[in-house]
């Protein structure tokens, strides 16, 4: 049983904050590249954040850069997206991914995960 389940989402006012988490279970993920996606209704699907294996490097999108952080606990095999300063652009469904493979820098490609949480909406009010 590989499972991914994400939590946090919801609605919050601009300026405001949440904290995404995605728990796996059914195997461990401690090697595994873990990235956030996001999807608005009619976009394509972008990451925008992607973590390594042992939280050494990290990479952000510049339109989340210096106001999301990307974090695991692989001891917990979780991870967490922290949003502060949210602006009503962000408004999307967030999805974890997973993936092997060794680091690179970039935005994370939909086509290299093939582990997915279910999503969670967030959506942000002007």
């Amino acid at each position: 049983q590989v499972q991914f389940v994400e939590s946090g989402g919801g609605l919050v006012q601009s300026g405001g904050s949440l904290r995404l988490s995605c728990v796996s279970s059914g195997f461990t993920w401690d090697h595994f590249r873990v990235a956030w996606f996001r999807q608005a209704p009619g976009k394509e699907r972008e990451g925008i954040s992607c973590i390594s294996g042992n939280s050494g490097r990290t990479y952000y999108t510049d339109s989340v850069k210096g106001r999301f952080t990307i974090t695991r606990d692989n001891s917990k095999n979780t991870a967490y997206l922290q949003m502060n300063s949210l602006k009503p652009e962000d408004t999307a469904v967030y999805y974890c991914a997973a993936a092997p493979g060794n680091w690179y820098e970039g935005p994370p490609s939909r086509f290299e995960f093939d582990y997915w949480g279910q999503g969670t909406q967030v959506s942000v009010s002007s």
